[in-house]
């Protein structure tokens, strides 16, 4: 079987990773690999991919609105937020400035961090040049404060399971903060950690988002689970015990 075939893409076709959808949103489980929106790459993302697979199963004759809200990292998966009409993007938008979307994330980290939950606040700048996030533990001109909560889940001998929820939404912000505490995610070499992973993925995923539903105002709670065959080593790691 060719390393095509049996790639994440087409073990997990997009019908399939759709979470929810409604005429107002579509929220999306991305794969590792994946762009959110088109960049310098010139790849295709994964919001013209929704495009057309919007248009070709509803038989649209024109072109589909598909506004993006928010991006994930290229190597990073998990849950996305897509508007399927102007009205959900401005106000999907809105609640993301104003921090009213809460965001989960599991990170699955080199080497067990101590404490074993806590919060991490530094101040990280971004080098365009070489699209990495420089960490500082001190306000730093052209630097922006950055905070997140982490909780050890599981544990392995040589790797955790986190849960992390973001305070802030920065560039690179969990990698670049986890990396600074001496635990890179698992298989980002960017941020310093000791091998890859297969197809170039990290262990970084999305897992919840909670949010009011910016139009029907009920409350969506949004699980999206792992896709790829990386995160079967947790399935071996034990629950977090602190002992007390």
């Amino acid at each position: 079987m060719s390393k095509a075939e049996t790639s994440p893409m087409n073990r997990n076709p997009i019908e399939s990773r759709i979470l929810y959808e409604d005429n107002h949103l579509l929220i999306v489980n991305k794969l590792p690999g994946e762009i959110v929106q088109g960049d310098r790459t010139g790849d295709k993302p994964l919001s013209e991919t929704l495009k057309a697979y919007i248009k070709k199963r509803d038989r649209k004759p024109g072109n589909v609105f598909l506004g993006v809200t928010h991006r994930l990292d290229r190597p990073t998966s998990g849950a996305v937020i897509f508007a399927k009409t102007s009205k959900a993007l401005e106000r999907i938008n809105r609640m993301l400035r104003e921090h009213k979307i809460r965001k989960t994330y599991y990170a699955v980290t080199e080497g067990i961090p101590d404490p074993p939950e806590g919060t991490l606040r530094h101040f990280l700048k971004k080098n365009p040049a070489n699209n990495k996030t420089t960490v500082y533990i001190r306000p730093t001109p052209g630097a922006k404060e950055a905070v997140l909560h982490y909780r050890t889940v599981k544990t392995g001998d040589l790797y955790a399971l986190l849960e992390i929820d973001l305070e802030t939404g920065r560039h690179h912000q969990i990698r670049a903060q986890l990396a600074k505490t001496g635990h890179p995610v698992r298989g980002d070499l960017k941020y310093g950690a000791k091998r890859s992973l297969p197809g170039g993925g990290i262990m970084l995923h999305a897992r919840q988002l909670q949010l009011v539903h910016p139009v029907k105002k009920t409350v969506l709670d949004i699980l999206a689970p792992t896709l790829t065959d990386a995160w079967k080593i947790i399935d071996k790691f034990t629950a977090f015990s602190s002992g007390g």
